[in-house]
């Protein structure tokens, strides 16, 4: 255990932003810069920390992944510089800006301790922010804001590039998280045999919990406290957005909110003077993912790489879920909750909680940058009792890229040294779903589905489905509004048809 290479958490900053007034709030790259400097201070060490810092990583923003969120008000050409201009973290030459996903803020945590491990590292800080809220409120104003900024320089990129969806998915308009998780959920309802009524308010009671946390948290969005029938219950206020998921089942993305966390090796932090106090270990990682695209899967009612990471992230740490005291399960919507439980065998009334924010929907959904705060969250929950151990999972994409970290202030006792994520990924990979027709003709019947809602009410259709001869097909209804709103009342899974493929779409028609 050599001091020099051994890598521990030693500070975390969060800020969540309510100012009114678009043109006094601050861009998402001042929050960000506030969250840093709060996380620096956290550790003891401040201004001196920052300069320090040989290594920052900024997570890629909303208006940079999704064509939904661009901002009107100008680029960030290199956000990590910005980002060190700001914090006069002029010692930072690793400069690094990641591709998309939820689970990327702990894969950068697992990175950057094994090159703290190899003396690549010795201070890194990962961190991100969002402004979506005063980005919507001053579209909405017709206020213009300055938020472009090119201080030149270049920067590093992590993770992995390759959007969510395939060429085929996208022409059948399924190309975007409300879009895929509402048929993850449909086929979680039919894997469980439940009704539509029946699964709604199961779900329902699964998000009050996670709202009820939000309600006790100063720095949750939604702090109101939603009952299982506020959340399940359709109304004016709470409509469908892609059905089974109403408003309040969904991720939150419109907040002002950022987070931090720096990292050294233990010599780092005796030098700079950081007390143990503040001191957190990484006990056990993982890293997996699932294959690409839905299409290509067994079914979407599981996760192989949810279920691979959980059994790595334990074995490393050398215990059980019965050893944690605290949990953070990545909950953008109630799918990604009920099989992040149901592979890592928690029970989803489990009387520690599954969040110790409030979740995406309540707590905030700023982007990639969530699992920055649950980790910040974290390292609070285990700093207040020493000895206990506190679990966080990351989700990237659709159920697809997965990352877990176990936390503790106790020391490992060992060096830090995670398996190969290759080495069990293969067998995930080998793992294959049915062949896909990408031009399907004939009969066949519905594997799962959604209705996606506009301010009018239903307004189009997604479904995979199977032909007789076992291939998948994706596929839309016809853009029938009487058939929409009737697939959201009745139970459409299984339900037979004909499918006709012309013009690059599949369209499916229910006999």
């Amino acid at each position: 255990m050599d001091d020099s290479r051994t890598p521990i958490l030693v500070g975390c900053g969060q800020k969540t932003q309510r100012e009114a007034d678009p043109k006094a709030a601050l861009s998402p790259m001042d929050m960000t810069a506030a969250a840093a400097r709060q996380a620096a201070e956290d550790s003891g060490a401040g201004k001196a920390l920052l300069e320090t810092l040989d290594t920052l990583i900024l997570l890629r923003s909303f208006s940079d992944t999704s064509w939904r969120f661009t901002c009107p008000f100008g680029e960030y050409a290199n956000p990590p510089v910005s980002l060190a201009n700001r914090l006069g973290a002029s010692s930072a030459t690793r400069l690094i800006y990641t591709h998309p996903g939820g689970n990327m803020p702990q894969w950068c945590v697992n990175r950057l301790f094994e090159m703290v491990t190899r003396g690549e590292v010795e201070a890194a800080m990962i961190c991100g922010g969002e402004a979506l809220a005063t980005q919507k409120a001053a579209q909405r104003a017709g206020i213009e804001l300055d938020w472009g900024e090119d201080p030149g320089g270049k920067y590093e990129e992590w993770g992995v590039k390759t959007r969510g969806w395939s060429d085929m998915e996208d022409r059948h308009r399924m190309s975007g998280a409300i879009f895929a998780y509402p048929m993850i959920e449909n086929a979680i309802r039919g894997a469980r045999g439940r009704t539509i009524a029946e699964h709604n308010a199961e779900m329902g009671k699964l998000f009050a919990g996670f709202a009820n946390v939000a309600a006790e948290n100063p720095l949750a969005d939604r702090r109101q406290g939603f009952s299982p029938e506020d959340i399940s219950t359709l109304s004016e206020t709470n409509p469908y957005i892609g059905f089974p998921y109403t408003k309040l089942m969904n991720s939150n993305a419109f907040i002002d909110q950022s987070a931090a966390i720096i990292l050294t090796s233990v010599a780092k932090a005796k030098t700079l003077g950081i007390p143990e106090d503040k001191w957190v270990y990484l006990h056990g990682c993982g890293d997996a993912y699932d294959h690409w695209f839905l299409s290509d899967r067994k079914n979407m009612h599981s996760s192989p790489a949810m279920a691979t990471v959980a059994r790595e992230t334990f074995e490393m740490a050398e215990c059980t879920l019965d050893d944690l005291a605290h949990l953070d399960l990545y909950s953008c919507f109630p799918s990604a909750v009920q099989i992040a439980c149901q592979e890592m065998k928690i029970p989803l009334d489990d009387p520690r909680g599954l969040t110790v924010t409030g979740g995406l929907p309540y707590f905030g959904g700023p982007g990639n940058n969530y699992v920055t705060h649950s980790i910040a969250e974290m390292m609070n929950k285990v700093r207040a009792k020493p000895g206990v151990k506190g679990m966080v999972t990351g989700n990237g994409n659709y159920i697809t890229k997965q990352s877990a970290g176990i936390y503790s202030m106790e020391p490992t006792g060992k060096p830090f040294s995670p398996k190969d994520p290759a080495v069990y990924q293969a067998a995930i990979n080998a793992d294959k779903g049915p062949a896909v027709t990408e031009a399907a003709n004939g009969k066949g019947s519905i594997e799962t589905y959604t209705v996606m809602h506009d301010r009018k009410g239903p307004s189009y259709g997604i479904l995979f489905g199977r032909l007789e001869d076992g291939s998948r097909f994706i596929a839309n209804p016809p853009d029938d509004p009487a058939l929409l709103a009737t697939m959201t009342e009745n139970d459409y899974l299984g339900a037979s048809g004909e499918v006709r493929h012309a013009g690059g779409l599949n369209v499916f028609t229910p006999d």
